[in-house]
């Protein structure tokens, strides 16, 4: 699973997810990519479980790029814990995403392979996407989702 080697601070606040993503909302490597559609936090394993997917379905061929990183914390105290007594543990951690946000590209491959690829790895996400073309972000298609 992916998480950081250290940090500054092993507790975190929730935080919020207001507004759309400023930062990773192109194409940068490959030729297709999956946006996200709305704001959610994406666990380390469900993005592992989208690399496989997408990995095992183009074997050898293409490569993918993962452009997003768990780095935030979320706590959780046991099960049947009175309230009180501090906060509890790091449990997982989760990366956050924001509406516009490209996670995933792949590139190297033909687009129906790319596509179906893509698609598998959608249904292991916890939110909406969508899977665009570098050619669809240039056009700005996805920008007023």
């Amino acid at each position: 699973m992916l998480m950081p080697k250290r940090v500054k601070h092993r507790k975190q606040f929730r935080g919020s997810m207001a507004g759309k993503a400023t930062r990773g909302n192109t194409i940068a490597y490959g030729e297709y990519g999956i946006v996200a559609l709305e704001p959610c936090w994406i666990r380390s394993n469900q993005i592992e479980a989208a690399r496989v997917a997408m990995t095992r379905f183009i074997k050898r061929g293409g490569q993918v790029w993962i452009k997003i990183f768990p780095d935030k914390p979320v706590t959780a105290k046991p099960a049947e814990t009175r309230m009180g007594s501090g906060k509890g543990s790091v449990d997982y951690w989760v990366a956050v995403v924001k509406p516009g946000r490209v996670m995933f590209e792949i590139g190297g491959v033909d687009e129906e392979v790319a596509r179906e690829a893509l698609r598998l790895a959608v249904h292991k996400l916890p939110c909406k996407c969508k899977i665009v073309s570098k050619a669809d972000l240039e056009g700005g298609a996805s920008n007023e989702n």
